[in-house]
């Protein structure tokens, strides 16, 4: 956890040397009453010392702005180098302080994502923001993709995907009754047409085999297959056939492109995110395993460059984090709740504009040089850049 680690008393008669010693940085910052029992403020803040003279400071008899002055005794704080670690630790120490109202506090929702139900005899895809999970905290009754910048353009993109199979995208429960009238799809011939026995169960799950596979390799499958059948169209000179396979290629790639790079199922969500640390020539590693963050590493660089062992350094962090029991949480609808959660911090990063810092998926194995090379990228840069600030 992004503990808040620096404490200081705060005198009103002694506040000039107390505002001299706040640094002038981004910080989660937590205000402790001299009343005992009253509920503490927290707040983050791109400038501390700043946001701090404004509450702590003598009140102006005029104004109607929040004052703390008669309130506050002890503050503790965190800097951070990032808004995304701001972030973090102003999720993480809200939780822990106002388990009831940390979601308002944080105005964070769980990520958007696409769900195809495997446990239904019928499964459709369908876009939720709820994960259900096991003992483990892993992903539950289902194949889940995400996450997405918002539940609009999940179901924008399951919209054009659904159009390339035969998967029903009705919410009606499946009788199989051959008196049912169907809906539009079935007329369209875009749906095997299960609610009226139009096809077998065999048949329905092999198209949510093909939808399953698809989704699995981010579309590479149905474009590997279309262009090996438009080939043996062209070497067979069946160019009228060749040419409607083109096509069909065309709009596959135009729904691909609404795609965005870090969707994919949320089991395979293995990646690390690079964020410049509050300490000098410092780098914070945040690895999202299976879209579960688990605790930063700070990798240290000496003034000089990058220490012989950098590569080493990093190779242990990931292979230690991922050798580590799954964390889970006894109580599933929580440990639900925790992985959306997850999901929406690295998504609302992930698609901010402008984005701070960079971030690596792991394939098979990880971009080690291209991580520390990212690394060298960061400590270049002049500041954090953030923007913005909130309480």
């Amino acid at each position: 956890m992004l503990d808040l680690d620096r404490d200081l008393e705060f005198r009103p008669d002694q506040e000039a040397e107390f505002f001299s010693r706040l640094p002038s940085r981004p910080a989660v910052c937590l205000i402790q009453s001299r009343t005992a029992g009253a509920e503490p403020h927290l707040l983050r803040t791109l400038d501390l010392r700043r946001r701090l003279e404004r509450l702590l400071g003598p009140p102006e008899p005029a104004s109607r702005r929040l004052n703390l002055r008669e309130f506050a005794a002890q503050v503790r704080y965190r800097e951070a180098g990032s808004a995304f670690e701001l972030a973090l630790a102003y999720y993480q120490n809200a939780k822990l302080l106002f388990p009831n109202r940390y979601r308002d506090l944080t105005r964070l929702r769980p990520a958007a994502v696409l769900k195809i139900n495997l446990h239904s005899s019928y499964p459709r895809c369908f876009t939720t923001r709820r994960i259900a999970v096991n003992e483990r905290g892993e992903p539950a009754s289902g194949a889940y993709y995400g996450p997405f910048p918002s539940r609009r353009a999940a179901e924008a993109f399951a919209d054009r995907i659904l159009d390339f199979f035969k998967v029903r995208r009705c919410q009606i429960r499946i009788r199989r009754d051959p008196t049912f009238p169907g809906c539009l799809y079935s007329e369209m011939k875009m749906c095997l047409a299960p609610c009226f026995a139009g096809c077998s169960k065999q048949e329905y799950d092999v198209e949510v085999g093909r939808l399953v596979g698809f989704l699995d390799s981010r579309g590479g499958s149905m474009r590997q297959a279309l262009g090996a059948e438009r080939e043996t169209a062209s070497r067979q000179l069946d160019f009228e056939k060749a040419a409607q396979i083109h096509k069909k290629l065309e709009k596959l790639d135009d729904a691909l492109r609404m795609q965005p790079e870090l969707v994919r199922r949320i089991q395979d969500l293995d990646a690390v995110i690079l964020q410049r640390a509050a300490e000098p020539q410092s780098i914070l590693l945040f690895v999202s395993r299976a879209g579960r963050l688990a605790e930063p590493f700070a990798l240290q660089f000496q003034a000089t460059g990058k220490p012989a062992s950098a590569e080493e350094t990093v190779r242990d962090y990931l292979e230690s984090v991922f050798a580590a029991a799954p964390i889970g949480n006894p109580n599933l609808r929580q440990g639900s709740l925790e992985l959306g959660e997850h999901l929406g911090l690295i998504s609302r990063w992930f698609y901010s504009h402008p984005r701070e810092g960079e971030i690596f998926l792991r394939d098979k194995e990880w971009p080690y040089r291209k991580i520390l090379r990212a690394c060298a990228r960061l400590l270049i840069r002049n500041g954090p850049g953030l923007a913005g600030e909130s309480s």
